[in-house]
């Protein structure tokens, strides 16, 4: 019995064995395949985290390539805080740890992923719709008799040669919102506004508001800084289909197809101001621009309002003939006249103004633009240092007032070495009155530039212009301004900005304009060094 006994305990023993072993074998199979099934869920898991990283990555690209195909030039701080954004969500940013440390986990779940997605489409939203542009140029310079620097300008001349002779700080700040189609397709209507800033200061301390003194309609002494708001308008395009798949039509503020000259920074034809119309309507091969321009004078009134002067500016261009484009405009333009509070009879006046103009564009590396204008009454003042429409002040003999320019400008660029900048003005003005003479102002200067690698460049400008006036204040002689400059750019183009240079201004002139040049620094003498720094760019 008792070896039948042990018999029982030793099956019993070897049954538990066997149960004890399947169970762990059994467990163990469990925790296996719950360890598949993890794997399984962590490798999709993480293979759709990728696919929307790589989706995010991917259309961030993909616009950021659209837009800068639509505007090469232009990297706005929306694209930059697109980027910083779409940067600290890749785990690229080199700020993150010091900027951005907490605000994403360092494993971003679904959600924070998407909501990270909804915040770039909107930032890349705003820097489809968003634009800055602007210039600018600040520097600071002294003369040689130990003051703040002055600027060399013959009088009578609406402008002067600027290398090493800009005494300012100057900026112009452009802000455009783009409300309809901001890709720019072009099967597709598109609106902007654009609203640009204008900084003007005289490079005071403490950007202080110091008393003007004014001598002759010049300040000759003392100083403000000064701001306005040159530029608020609207335009469009794209309203009338295939028809007229390129008409423009604008209203507002606005500078309006000015013609300019670089090196002196004279505006042949400029009618900026307020009003609206419609550019680049096509007529066959070439183009049409019909606007309404206007502008008051808010220190002169009659029993019709504020003195005003309208305009109906009329300009045909881009017609292809020999060598290059040609183009003309006309302009009308009108003054109510009226009495004023003090009695004062102001005549009504009008004139005409017309003008033609050649370009050679992509010539020897550069341009050829050439001028010929003529203008009478209140449209004879179409030339300004870039003030636009100007509301003179009105004469008796204001509809006899007349203005003859041409002007010529060339840029050649044979190399990346060498470039230069030639002009030519030539002006007649008459105020009208006919026991006054004609006044002329007659300017020719050029300014070459050496490169000597990608950044680093010399410039050298010199101007001569010669005035003549038998109205008061009366002068005739000649002013000679000289500048050496060397410069690091950002470029081997003669327009390459931003650039920064060092100047050595030198200026001398006849003694006809002697007290008439340089301000009180060089009152009583013909000639002047100035010497600086100064920055410019343009974006």
């Amino acid at each position: 019995m008792r070896g039948v006994f042990n018999s029982k305990r030793v099956a019993v023993a070897v049954i538990v064995v066997l149960l004890r072993t399947r169970a762990l074998a059994q467990r163990d199979s469990d925790l296996e395949k719950q360890l598949q099934d993890l794997k399984q869920q962590y490798a999709a898991t993480t293979h759709e985290l990728e696919e929307r990283m790589a989706k995010l990555e991917q259309q961030i690209e993909n616009e950021k390539q659209a837009q800068n195909k639509a505007r090469q030039s232009t990297i706005s701080a929306a694209d930059l805080a697109a980027q910083a954004a779409r940067n600290v969500v890749t785990g690229t940013s080199s700020q993150v740890g010091a900027k951005y440390q907490g605000q994403i986990d360092l494993q971003p779940t679904y959600d924070e992923l998407q909501e990270a997605e909804n915040k770039i489409e909107g930032l890349q939203r705003q820097v489809g719709t968003f634009e800055f542009h602007g210039y600018l140029r600040s520097g600071y310079g002294l003369n040689s008799e130990g003051g703040q620097q002055v600027a060399f300008q013959a009088p009578g001349t609406e402008a002067k040669y600027r290398l090493g002779n800009e005494a300012e700080t100057y900026g112009e700040f452009i802000f455009v919102n783009n409300w309809l189609n901001p890709e720019e397709h072009p099967d597709q209507g598109w609106v902007k506004t654009e609203v640009m800033i204008e900084a003007n200061t005289t490079n005071s301390t403490n950007y202080a508001a110091f008393p003007q003194t004014v001598v002759n309609g010049e300040v000759t002494s003392g100083g403000n800084d000064q701001f306005r708001l040159r530029e608020a308008f609207v335009r469009g395009g794209h309203f009338l289909g295939d028809t007229q798949p390129d008409a423009i039509f604008w209203a507002g503020e606005r500078y309006y197809r000015r013609q300019h000259i670089e090196i002196d920074d004279f505006y042949p034809l400029d009618l900026s101001g307020y009003g609206g119309g419609c550019e680049d309507v096509r007529l066959g091969n070439t183009k049409l621009a019909v606007a309404f321009l206007a502008g008051a004078r808010p220190d002169i009134t009659t029993q019709n309002g504020n003195y005003a002067k309208s305009n109906i500016d009329v300009r045909w261009y881009d017609v292809k003939g020999p060598l290059g484009l040609y183009g003309a405009w006309f302009d009308f333009a009108t003054s109510k006249g009226g009495t004023t509070p003090t009695g004062t009879v102001i005549p009504t006046s009008s004139g005409e103004a017309f003008g033609f103009k050649f370009q050679h564009l992509e010539w020897h590396g550069g341009y050829h633009a050439f001028s010929i204008q003529y203008g009478t009454g209140v449209a004879s003042n179409f030339s300004s240092p870039g003030s636009g429409t100007v509301v003179g002040n009105p004469s008796p003999f204001i509809n006899s007032q007349v203005q003859f320019l041409i002007t010529e400008q060339v840029v050649l660029q044979p190399n990346d070495k060498f470039a230069i900048m030639p002009i030519f003005v030539y002006q007649r003005t008459k105020d009208g009155n006919p026991l006054h003479p004609w006044q002329q102002w007659i300017s020719f200067g050029a300014r070459p530039e050496v490169f000597f690698n990608k950044y680093l460049s010399l410039a050298f400008e010199a101007g001569f212009d010669h005035t003549h006036s038998q109205v008061a204040p009366l002068y005739d002689g000649w002013l000679r301004k000289f500048t050496i400059a060397p410069q690091i750019g950002a470029g081997r183009k003669f327009f390459s900005r931003p650039v920064l240079r060092a100047f050595l201004t030198y200026g001398n002139w006849s003694d006809g304009f002697r007290g008439l040049v340089g301000g009180v620094p060089f009152q009583n003498r013909t000639d002047g060094f100035t010497y600086g720094v100064q920055a410019e760019t343009w974006w």
